[in-house]
C-alpha cells in the first residue's frame, strides 16, 4: 500500500456565487469535520476564491484557484496573478484542465510557465493532463500523456517535483457520464509514474500523488481509490453538491 496521503478535490468550474459557496459550506464542512488523512480541496471561481478561503480558515479544506497567469503584472485583461493569488492565502492551483487547453488555447509551453511561477510563488500546482475520445481510439494515449507531461514539467527538477499533483482526465470521460474502469484509469495512472520516473527518477516521481478525473461519483470511488497509482480525486459534477461530494471525500 502506498503511503501517499490521498487528495480530493472538487472543482466547481462556473459554477457558485458567494452566497451559494457559504450555503454549500454551511453543509458539507460539518460533513467531513471527522475526516482523517485525506487532502479536501475546493477549486472555486475567482470571485469565490477570497470568502470561501476565510470560511474555511478553521477547517482542513484547502482552497485552490482554477487557473492563473505565468506574469506577475501586467496588460493581461481578464487575467490573475500569482501575487493576487497569494495574497488572499490560496494553497493550490488547477493548471491545464482540458476546458482551459481547449476553449481558452493555453499550449503545453504556456503550463511549463505556469508551473514554474506556481512552485516560485508557493502554490502546489494540479497539473492536468488527458486524452480526447479520437486520440484513445487511435491508440495515441500514452504519446498524448507523455508530451503533456514531459512540456508541462520541463522547469522543474526532481527535487520539486514531489510537490507538484497530477491529474489524469480523460477528455472523453469529463461530463459525459463515462467512466474509465478503475482498470484504465490505474493503467495511464501507472504510465504516469512510469514517465515521471524516467524524466525525473524513482524516489521522486513515487512521491507524486496522482489523481483521476472524469465523472467520479461516490458509486465508483472506492473503487477507483483501490488502484495502486491513484492517489484521489478531481472530481467535477458530483462536487457541486455538498452530500454527494462528503460522500467521495469519506470513500474509505
Amino acid at each position: 500500500m502506498s503511503n501517499r496521503t490521498p487528495i480530493i478535490a472538487g472543482n466547481w468550474k462556473m459554477y457558485k456565487t458567494n452566497v451559494e459557496a457559504a450555503a454549500y459550506l454551511d453543509d458539507f464542512l460539518d460533513l467531513v469535520a471527522d475526516i482523517g488523512n485525506v487532502e479536501v480541496i475546493l477549486c472555486p471561481s475567482f470571485t469565490v476564491l477570497s470568502e470561501l478561503r476565510s470560511l474555511t480558515s478553521d477547517s482542513k479544506v484547502r482552497v485552490a484557484a482554477q487557473n492563473m497567469h505565468f506574469e506577475q503584472e501586467g496588460a493581461y485583461t481578464g487575467e490573475v496573478s500569482p501575487p493576487m493569488l497569494k495574497e488572499i492565502g490560496i494553497d493550490d492551483v488547477v493548471l491545464g484542465h482540458s476546458e482551459r487547453r481547449e476553449y481558452f488555447n493555453e499550449t503545453d509551453t504556456d503550463l511549463a510557465r505556469k508551473v514554474v511561477e506556481a512552485l516560485k510563488a508557493g502554490f502546489r500546482p494540479i497539473l492536468c493532463c488527458g486524452e480526447t475520445d479520437e486520440e484513445r481510439e487511435a491508440g495515441q494515449t500514452q504519446e498524448k500523456i507523455k508530451r503533456q507531461l514531459l512540456s508541462g514539467l520541463a522547469g522543474i527538477d526532481a527535487a520539486q517535483l514531489a510537490t507538484v499533483v497530477i491529474a489524469y482526465e480523460p477528455i472523453w470521460a469529463i461530463g459525459t457520464g463515462k467512466t474509465a474502469t478503475p482498470q484504465i484509469a490505474q493503467e495511464t495512472s501507472k504510465f504516469i509514474r512510469e514517465i515521471l520516473a524516467a524524466q525525473f527518477g524513482r524516489d521522486a516521481a513515487q512521491q507524486v500523488r496522482i489523481l483521476y478525473g472524469g465523472s467520479v461519483k461516490p458509486a465508483n470511488i472506492k473503487e477507483l481509490m483501490a488502484e495502486e497509482d491513484i492517489d484521489g480525486a478531481l472530481v467535477g459534477g458530483a462536487s457541486l453538491a455538498a452530500s454527494d461530494f462528503a460522500q467521495i471525500v469519506n470513500f474509505r
